[in-house]
Protein backbone atom coordinates (compact mmCIF):
# COMPACT_ATOMS: atom_id res chain seq x y z
CA UNK A 1 0.00 0.00 0.00
CA UNK A 2 2.45 2.43 1.31
CA UNK A 3 4.25 1.77 -2.86
CA UNK A 4 1.19 2.46 -4.15
CA UNK A 5 0.90 5.66 -1.86
CA UNK A 6 4.41 6.99 -3.17
CA UNK A 7 3.88 5.87 -6.55
CA UNK A 8 0.63 8.14 -6.76
CA UNK A 9 1.93 11.22 -4.99
CA UNK A 10 5.33 11.12 -7.62
CA UNK A 11 3.06 10.67 -10.82
CA UNK A 12 0.31 13.01 -9.34
CA UNK A 13 1.54 15.51 -6.80
CA UNK A 14 3.87 18.35 -7.04
CA UNK A 15 5.21 20.67 -4.33
CA UNK A 16 4.25 24.08 -4.41
CA UNK A 17 5.76 25.97 -1.13
CA UNK A 18 5.01 24.25 2.09
CA UNK A 19 1.94 22.08 0.31
CA UNK A 20 1.49 19.45 -2.34
CA UNK A 21 -0.60 20.19 -4.60
CA UNK A 22 -2.08 17.91 -7.42
CA UNK A 23 0.09 18.14 -10.92
CA UNK A 24 -2.50 20.24 -13.46
CA UNK A 25 -2.27 20.83 -17.12
CA UNK A 26 -1.05 23.96 -18.85
CA UNK A 27 -4.28 25.29 -19.21
CA UNK A 28 -4.76 25.29 -15.10
CA UNK A 29 -7.15 21.85 -15.95
CA UNK A 30 -6.50 19.08 -13.06
CA UNK A 31 -5.33 15.91 -14.52
CA UNK A 32 -8.53 13.98 -13.13
CA UNK A 33 -10.42 16.51 -14.81
CA UNK A 34 -12.37 15.24 -18.04
CA UNK A 35 -12.09 17.53 -20.41
CA UNK A 36 -15.25 16.75 -22.39
CA UNK A 37 -17.71 15.95 -19.71
CA UNK A 38 -16.18 18.66 -17.10
CA UNK A 39 -16.06 16.69 -13.94
CA UNK A 40 -13.92 15.37 -12.01
CA UNK A 41 -13.12 11.43 -12.49
CA UNK A 42 -11.70 10.99 -8.69
CA UNK A 43 -14.98 12.63 -6.96
CA UNK A 44 -15.45 10.11 -4.44
CA UNK A 45 -11.53 9.71 -3.68
CA UNK A 46 -10.37 13.26 -4.20
CA UNK A 47 -8.12 14.99 -1.76
CA UNK A 48 -8.89 17.70 0.74
CA UNK A 49 -7.23 20.27 -1.79
CA UNK A 50 -9.99 19.50 -3.89
CA UNK A 51 -12.90 18.75 -1.21
CA UNK A 52 -12.19 21.97 0.31
CA UNK A 53 -12.49 24.09 -2.70
CA UNK A 54 -13.82 26.89 -2.93
CA UNK A 55 -13.38 27.72 0.41
CA UNK A 56 -9.80 28.44 0.34
CA UNK A 57 -8.61 32.01 1.96
CA UNK A 58 -7.31 32.83 -0.50
CA UNK A 59 -10.95 32.77 -2.41
CA UNK A 60 -12.58 33.75 0.95
CA UNK A 61 -10.87 36.83 1.05
CA UNK A 62 -13.08 39.41 -0.83
CA UNK A 63 -16.13 39.48 -2.79
CA UNK A 64 -13.62 40.05 -5.81
CA UNK A 65 -11.76 37.08 -5.36
CA UNK A 66 -14.76 34.92 -4.37
CA UNK A 67 -16.12 36.25 -8.26
CA UNK A 68 -12.59 35.29 -9.46
CA UNK A 69 -12.74 31.68 -8.52
CA UNK A 70 -17.11 31.64 -9.31
CA UNK A 71 -16.39 32.99 -13.18
CA UNK A 72 -13.76 29.66 -13.46
CA UNK A 73 -15.43 26.96 -11.71
CA UNK A 74 -19.30 26.24 -12.90
CA UNK A 75 -19.80 24.52 -9.22
CA UNK A 76 -19.85 27.40 -7.36
CA UNK A 77 -22.74 29.33 -6.63
CA UNK A 78 -24.47 26.03 -6.85
CA UNK A 79 -26.58 23.98 -4.39
CA UNK A 80 -27.52 25.19 -0.63
CA UNK A 81 -26.00 28.44 0.76
CA UNK A 82 -23.72 27.91 3.84
CA UNK A 83 -23.24 30.27 6.58
CA UNK A 84 -19.43 31.72 7.05
CA UNK A 85 -19.81 29.22 10.44
CA UNK A 86 -20.60 25.94 8.47
CA UNK A 87 -17.63 26.84 5.77
CA UNK A 88 -15.14 26.90 8.94
CA UNK A 89 -16.19 24.32 10.58
CA UNK A 90 -16.16 21.86 7.30
CA UNK A 91 -12.89 23.51 6.62
CA UNK A 92 -11.47 22.49 10.04
CA UNK A 93 -13.07 19.03 9.35
CA UNK A 94 -11.14 18.19 6.32
CA UNK A 95 -7.51 19.89 7.15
Amino acid sequence: MKDNIEEFERKFTRQVGARVSLVEYSDGDCIFLDPTLRNCTVYHARPSQCRTWPFWASNLKSPRTWGLAASNCPGCNQGPLYSIQEIEKRVDHEM
